[in-house]
């Protein structure tokens, strides 16, 4: 970047009244120019004048007044340029607009108004978390004006609203001085989750300025930020000397220390304050100093001094800084930080190993106990707090004797972990959910959120929310559809993520009511069984809602519903209806009544089963269900009343069992768990908990004098199924899995309806049911998983009875996918029996990562099935790039990549179309690096290693000449690989240089490329150092070039003198460009010899050249009368000595062309492009330096070839010189152009 100005405006201090200045030079005459006072233009009036001739730009301010102390700028396209105008009275010298030192009677020498404005020690406390998106910035504000600083911070992160604190000062709050001058506000924006806080000075005073400090703190997480005020005061012009507002109170210190920053908002000192002595000035300070305690009210009132006080803690400061600690050696660290339940050590280094010290922690004095632990070693003292915790956040002391050091300690509390993580749920609709995690803090904030927005106890108290202890629990009443979805619960050092499935399931009935026959005075039991033990219902009768009495009761317990009417009446015979709440269907049976008509009986009547009244034949099977009740009730009849015998045989010996007589009576009385008892007309078989081996065929038999009657009851006990066999995971997905188990070994008696499946995550207790509704297959699809998470199965069955135990679970699995395929599959390298392949990592990889890549191939004929392809190597790659070998000639292949996980393979990529195996020609080329297209310079001894790439197939051969002759192997190695040649000099010499040329060729095709190397060494000492003239003090000096210059150019001599007497040589002149020079200043009588040292860019020479004659200096009175000459005319017209050369250049990179021109005077240069000037044209920048001139052409274009031409004009005559400019496309049409071409540009390169 080059500046417009030649001439920049600088800072001036003028006095009021009088008129200003600034003046500037731009580059070009006709550059735009303005002028800004604060960053605001100035326009043109009667107090700024505003000119512009030519190149020259001024700014003139008239009468200027104490306002006028600004910072001012002049603009000129991109350059800008700042300068101050400071203003000071006309008399007093009061200088406004800066700060300055002050030398008033009741302050010392050494403070400066910076030290009562602006300057405090920051706060050693460091930022921690970083919470505030805009800090509050510096500010300036004028006496009586009103100023706001805006702090904000974001809520999103945070579990609370953050607390915020403004000081003045170090340690002065300012929430207690709220009034008229300040204000403190705040408000939340809920869109944004921002919190702002406003501080605002309301008509502010001199004694507000100086350093504030802003602290937010949220829990565990802190940041504070620094601030200045400035407040301009205007100085009266009477008494500058004695400026008021310097003599307020000190309300801002340099140090920030003891109660520093006290804003106590009093009004300025009066005028009539102020006391102008005409008596010499005393240095109350150095008085207060040196007097006791006793006498500082007396001097105070004696001297005049209004703020004793505050002078007092500015003089205790100084005398702290004055006298260096005697006690400590080394004191505590400003402050200190630790995480809670760490332990931190604090140390200090006192002067007397034996002192005693004490500890104290906001200025009481720490006991030693347990967690405050003190250690004495050597000069060394040690405070150790262990555990610490967050009362440990305070201010600690060590004393020895008087003498205190300080130091805060900072407690950070650590980020809270969830120990135990969410669980996913599935529920029915109206269920209650609980989502339950545990964290490592007890009393711990955390923050719930559903689908990434938070939850809040609302009105209808849909959520609530429990703590105990570790443990956090968000608690769901009735869950409904709309609850569905994933919740989150937050703590500042993670998160956890759950899944809620709501389902609502149709109502099924387990056991609907069935029809009954009773007699009179017995009773009527209604019962059913639905799927959910919530329900609830109605009964009716007749369409009639029934209602509970002394006879009829009604109960819900479960999923069981039961209606029971005692004491039957034939009133009672009606349809009963049961109805669930919610459901639109309903359950329905009839009651019969049976009225019993007494007859007349003969006294001899056999006894008789009557089966029938209980609606079953003797071949009827009677289901109970394992667990419940077996009550087998038949009405007998004889006369007398007959005897009764129950047996019971196995099913399938039913039949041959009374033949046999192998039957046996199951009980005669009524102990254990089977009852028989009689009654009249009735015999009762009861057996409690009926169980699987109660099945069977029961015969009851009835005798009396009369006879006897036999009946079969066929019992069968039918149970919820064995649980099936622990399943097995045949496959799974992404977040997927197949599952397949074997069905139970017994089904309980009735048919398998179906199978419940759950699963749980490896490290889980809870397990989350997949489907409500059985399901019939063997095989189970479970999805919805997360990849990468362990998961168990366990499956259910499900028969008319209910649910069966669970299976055992199954084998851990984990979901996981293949990846999918690879891609940028393609042939980086073919030859005739290899071929390198080479492709990227697959988008997408999951989180079982890749284990490896499969290279396959088959023959292009073949159909390439999964048996045709033909593994290129055993096992897998890791690499993304592999080499094939022994491959046919001439065959076409067809090449597969497949990526490998634990999941599988994953699809493979294939390459669009066969390869042939066959090596493909490159044409040979020559990649020469930028730094060797210019000359390559070495100096002598050092090392050359050319690395010069190429490509060409096959592979190529490489020949290596030093201007046109076969290399040196003795001095010169060649090491040649498939895509490079290195040419390599251990040691270089003289010799070495030349120009190094590399032949790359292919069969009949060729490139070549040469590289030039120079070989430097220190030059040889000049020649003929001869005493041309003496005369006065002065002697002038001649020598000739050195015969050896090294292989470079010379860049100067090194002139150096000696006295003969001590001969000690002291240097003249440094590189010194000519061959001739003038030595002055010598020592009159004394008589000098000489040497010159010749130097290039290596160095000096070894050698000097001594002159051959001594030069004596003749002391005064001999008198000299020099030669008389005419004036030289030392003007010489222009005349370039470096012309300008043919350039070819790439379009789109910027070029330069450069020449070199001398002329006395300097010559005026113009550039031309086809014989038009380019001067003012913007895409041309022109460069002139100690007479080089170059010009540079931005990004040119084809259309900036042409004939360019350099001007240069002086008093004494003019020159031109001109040179052709090709620009050519960036993308050449034929890579044989372009290598044939590349030789001849580099020796036009390296001729420039």
């Amino acid at each position: 970047w080059i500046s417009a100005f030649i001439k920049k405006p600088k800072c001036q201090t003028a006095e009021v009244g009088a008129t200003v200045v600034f003046e500037a030079e731009t580059e070009k005459a006709d550059a735009r120019v303005r002028w800004q006072r604060d960053a605001k233009d100035i326009t043109a009036s009667d107090k700024y004048v505003i000119s512009a001739e030519g190149n020259k730009h001024s700014l003139t301010i008239n009468n200027v007044a104490p306002e006028d102390a600004a910072g001012y700028a002049i603009i000129a396209g991109a350059s800008k340029v700042k300068f101050e105008l400071k203003i000071t009275e006309a008399e007093g010298g009061l200088l406004l607009g800066q700060f300055h030192t002050w030398h008033l009677p009741l302050f010392p020498d050494h403070i400066t108004i910076t030290s009562f404005f602006g300057h405090w020690t920051p706060d050693t406390r460091q930022d921690l978390t970083g919470l505030f998106t805009e800090k509050p910035q510096s500010g300036e504000v004028n006496v009586g004006g009103n100023i706001t600083f805006v702090a904000k911070v974001c809520g999103e992160s945070l579990l609370k609203k953050p607390t915020i604190r403004w000081f003045k000062g170090k340690w002065m709050d300012l929430a207690s001085k709220s009034g008229k001058h300040l204000q403190l506000k705040e408000h939340y924006d809920r869109n944004t989750k921002i919190y702002t806080f406003e501080m605002h000075i309301i008509a502010a005073k001199a004694n507000f300025a100086g350093g504030y400090r802003c602290e937010v703190t949220s829990r565990d997480k802190f940041d504070s930020c620094n601030f200045e005020l400035t407040v301009h005061v205007e100085v009266i012009a009477e008494d500058a000397h004695y400026a008021l507002w310097l003599m307020v109170s000190p309300c801002s210190s340099t140090d920030g220390g003891e109660d520093s920053g006290e804003l106590d908002f009093s009004a300025l000192l009066k005028k009539s304050m102020v006391q102008v002595s005409t008596e010499p000035d005393v240095d109350v300070w150095e008085i207060l100093h040196n007097a006791p305690p006793s006498e500082y009210e007396k001097i105070a009132f004696q001297y005049g001094i209004t703020d004793l006080r505050g002078m007092l803690k500015r003089l205790k400061k100084m005398k702290k800084e004055e006298k260096k600690s005697a006690a400590f050696l080394k004191k505590l660290d400003p402050a200190y930080q630790i995480e809670k339940g760490h332990k931190i050590k604090m140390q200090i280094e006192v002067a007397n190993p034996d002192a005693e010290v004490k500890w104290l922690k906001n200025g009481q004095e720490i006991q030693p106990t347990g967690r405050y632990i003190f250690e004495s070693i050597g000069n060394k003292r040690f405070l150790t707090i262990n555990n610490c915790s967050l009362a440990d956040d305070a201010a600690y002391t060590c004393m020895v004797g008087d003498e205190k050091s300080f130091t805060e300690l900072f407690v950070k509390e650590p980020p809270v972990l969830i120990v135990r993580n969410l669980e996913d749920q599935m529920v029915m609709k109206g269920e209650r959910v609980e989502f339950e995690c545990e964290v490592s803090e007890e009393g711990a904030q955390v923050k719930w959120e559903k689908d990434g927005v938070e939850l809040t106890r609302d009105e209808s108290f849909k959520y609530r929310f429990k703590k105990d202890g570790c443990k956090h629990v968000l608690i769901i009443n009735e869950a409904t559809k709309e609850d569905s979805g994933h919740y989150r619960v937050k703590t500042n050092g993670g998160q956890s993520l759950a899944e809620l499935l709501v389902q609502e399931k149709d109502l099924e009935v387990y056991q609907s009511i069935a029809d009954l026959t009773v007699k009179a005075k017995d009773q009527a039991v209604f019962k059913c069984e639905v799927s959910d033990e919530n329900v609830k219902g109605v009964w009716y009768k007749n369409g009639v809602e029934v209602k509970a009495d002394a006879r009829t009761h009604i109960t819900h317990i479960g999923r069981i519903h039961k209606l029971t009417i005692d004491d039957v009446r034939p009133e009672d015979e009606g349809d009963y209806t049961f109805v669930p709440e919610g459901y639109a269907f309903n359950l329905s049976a009839k009651l019969n009544f049976l009225e019993v008509k007494i007859d007349y009986v003969p006294r001899q009547d056999p006894p008789k089963i009557h089966l029938d009244c209980m609606g079953k034949t003797a071949d009827s099977t009677i289901l109970v269900v394992a667990g419940n009740k077996l009550r087998l009730d038949v009405p007998i009849t004889g006369d007398p009343a007959p005897t009764v015998v129950w047996t019971k045989a196995e099913k399938d010996k039913s039949k041959k069992a009374p033949e046999d007589g192998k039957q046996e009576p199951v009980v005669t009385d009524s102990g254990g768990r089977v009852h028989v008892e009689s009654t009249k007309g009735h015999c009762i078989f009861t057996i409690e908990g009926a169980e699987r081996q109660d099945e069977g065929v029961y015969s009851v038999i009835v005798r009396n004098p009369a006879g006897e009657d036999t009946a079969d009851i066929n019992v069968k006990v039918v149970d919820v199924p064995d649980p099936p066999q622990a399943p097995r995971i045949l496959s799974v997905g992404e977040d997927s899995c197949v599952v397949q188990w074997d069905p139970p070994l017994f089904d309980g008696g009735q048919p398998v309806l179906g199978y419940v499946l759950e699963r749980k995550k490896k490290k889980s207790y809870r397990w989350m049911r997949l489907n409500f509704d059985p399901y019939k297959e063997t095989t189970y699809e479970a999805k919805r998983m997360i990849e990468g998470m362990a998961y168990e199965m366990r499956v259910y069955a499900v028969n008319a009875i209910g649910m069966s135990r669970p299976s055992a679970a199954s084998e851990p699995f984990v979901p996981v996918a293949p990846s999918s395929e690879p891609i940028g599959l393609c042939v980086d390298d073919i030859s005739d029996t290899t071929i390198s392949l080479k492709w990227r990592t697959p988008e997408k990889v999951g989180s079982a990562g890749i284990d490896g890549y499969g290279v396959e191939y088959c023959k292009e004929g073949s159909k390439c099935g999964s048996d045709e392809w033909i593994p290129a190597f055993e096992g897998l790659t890791e690499r993304t790039s592999v080499i094939i070998r022994d491959l046919p000639t001439g065959e076409r292949m067809q090449f597969r990549v497949r990526a490998f996980n634990v999941a599988g393979p994953s699809p493979p990529a294939t390459l669009p179309q066969a390869i042939t195996i066959r090596e493909i020609m490159q044409r040979p080329k020559i990649w020469i690096p930028r730094n060797l297209r210019q000359t390559l310079i070495k100096k002598v001894g050092e090392t050359v290693n050319l690395v010069i790439p190429f490509q060409g197939k096959p592979r190529p051969k490489l020949t290596w000449t030093k201007n046109g002759e076969p290399l040196d192997p003795k001095q010169v190695s060649v090491r040649n690989s498939d895509t490079d040649s290195i040419l390599f000099i251990r040691k270089t010499e003289r010799k070495d240089s030349g120009v190094y040329e590399l032949q790359v060729q292919i069969e009949n095709v060729e490139d070549k490329a040469s590289v030039t190397i120079q070989i430097v060494d220190l030059p040889g000492a000049p020649q003929n150092l001869k005493v041309a003239d003496v005369w006065g003090f002065n002697v002038a000096l001649e020598w000739k070039l050195p015969k050896d210059n090294g292989n470079c150019d010379i860049i100067g001599y090194t002139i150096q003198k000696a006295d003969k007497k001590t001969m000690e040589w002291y240097t003249v002149f440094e590189q010194y460009r000519r061959t001739n020079c003038v030595v002055s200043d010598l020592i009159m009588g004394n008589e000098y010899i000489f040497r010159v040292f010749s130097m290039n860019m290596v160095g000096l020479s070894t050698e000097p050249c001594l002159s051959k004659d001594s030069a004596y200096i003749q002391k005064t009175g001999i008198m000299y009368k020099p030669p008389s000459y005419k004036d030289h005319d030392f003007s010489e017209a222009p005349k370039f000595t470096r012309p300008l050369v043919n350039r070819s250049v790439i379009s789109g990179y910027n070029a330069t062309l450069s020449c070199s021109v001398r002329g006395i005077p300097k010559p005026k240069i113009t550039w031309y492009k086809n014989k038009m000037d380019i001067s003012n044209e913007a895409k041309y920048r022109m460069f002139s330096e100690q007479g080089v001139l170059t010009l540079e052409i931005r990004k040119p274009c084809p259309f900036d070839g042409g004939v360019y031409t350099c001007k240069a004009v002086n008093a004494s005559g003019e020159d031109t010189v001109e040179c052709k400019l090709e620009v050519r496309c960036k993308y050449p049409a034929s890579h044989s152009t372009l290598s044939e071409s590349l030789p001849f540009m580099i020796y036009k390169e390296n001729v420039e």
